[in-house]
């Protein structure tokens, strides 16, 4: 049975279902939705790139933060968290440069948090036996280090809302097609708006990930000293919520191109919404994380020294012109897209090198 007809007899005998529901049987659905199928998704062959696709570097550059962090924590046993580690090469590149530090390597932990069976196969499949899988944070609490993830949360499933009198939530329904409906907000999804001191315009459509702030919360519980670091797409509030986002930021990627459908292509596209940073640093900081910073992945991997690495990229190579198109990505495409929040618990005064370029959040 397709994905389609399975989410189509759900409505049938529930009703209609909110679009976060949708969007979360779209993408995760057992053996049938876009991350939980065998088919694949990142590199020339999938639907999108990632900086860890593009090259080892950003990896190496991730491990040098790390390195640093394991200082700041007194040099004792480290662990290191990753969500979603996709085709696993953040971690095989993070693990190699980490590796030249003798003392750090053989006190290090690394565990990947994976939801997606298929792509946990694929992830063992290139990685050491220093590395672990679990299904939750709470299998290994207290941390001692740093989590880490990387284009994940921006795939969390989101509620879609609209402000009309009051707030209308998103829901989809069926007839011979998907289409939508709207029903009034419940009060979680009011008050949301009301801890972030946010008012929408009339008309104003958004996203709401409220998977985002009690996947922080279950973050936050299990450190006991260390570090979050999340890059994503993403925003402070007082930009996600700018009149020139009045249509919200939901955005769909099949074999590489962009389209604003996500009830076509069910089970076959990426659907992804930029992350609300604000959002994290609150809820965050209600669950005992301080900030530490807050930069885009270009200013970040400037102060941990790209420009040196690529200079080295060059001299090994020079025929081949990758250290200028990798300078662009990072400090121009992607660079300039992708946003890097730290934050921190049990940490005192710790000023650390990727943060040296800080935004305002």
């Amino acid at each position: 049975m397709c994905l389609t007809t399975i989410i189509r007899d759900t409505i049938h005998e529930k009703g209609p279902i909110s679009f976060r529901d949708f969007m979360e049987m779209a993408l995760y659905y057992p053996g049938k939705g876009y991350y939980t199928s065998s088919s694949e998704r990142i590199g020339k062959q999938g639907d999108f790139y990632t900086s860890a696709y593009l090259t080892s570097l950003f990896g190496k550059l991730i491990a040098k933060q790390m390195e640093e962090m394991w200082y700041v924590l007194g040099k004792r046993p480290f662990t290191i968290v990753e969500y979603g580690a996709g085709s696993g090469l953040l971690c095989r590149d993070i693990l190699e440069q980490l590796s030249q530090n003798k003392r750090l390597y053989r006190n290090l932990s690394y565990f990947i948090i994976e939801k997606s069976e298929a792509m946990r196969r694929k992830q063992q499949a290139v990685l050491n036996e220093k590395v672990r899988w679990v299904d939750c944070i709470k299998e290994i609490a207290p941390i001692n280090g740093c989590v880490i993830s990387n284009e994940v949360v921006d795939n969390f499933a989101v509620h879609q809302v609209v402000m009309e009198d009051a707030l209308m939530e998103v829901y989809i329904d069926f007839e011979n097609v998907f289409l939508e409906r709207k029903l009034p907000a419940d009060s979680t999804l009011v008050n949301y708006f009301e801890q972030l001191n946010v008012q929408l315009p009339r008309g104003f459509r958004t996203e709401i990930n409220l998977e985002a702030t009690s996947w922080l919360e279950d973050i936050a519980a299990a450190i006991g000293n260390g570090f979050v670091i999340t890059i994503d797409y993403g925003f402070p509030s007082f930009e996600l919520y700018a009149e020139r986002r009045n249509k919200g930021t939901l955005v769909c990627y099949h074999k590489h191109e962009v389209n604003y459908s996500p009830l076509q292509n069910v089970g076959e596209q990426d659907i992804t919404t930029h992350i609300n940073f604000s959002a994290l640093q609150h809820w965050g900081k209600q669950s005992g994380l301080e900030y530490a910073g807050y930069t885009n992945q270009a200013c970040f991997l400037l102060g941990l020294g790209l420009t040196q690495q690529l200079a080295q990229v060059e001299k090994a190579d020079a025929s081949s012109g990758n250290s200028k198109i990798l300078l662009h990505t990072f400090l121009h495409d992607m660079g300039k897209k992708m946003k890097v929040l730290v934050q921190k618990k049990g940490v005192n005064g710790a000023m650390l090198s990727g943060l040296q370029f800080c935004e305002r959040l």
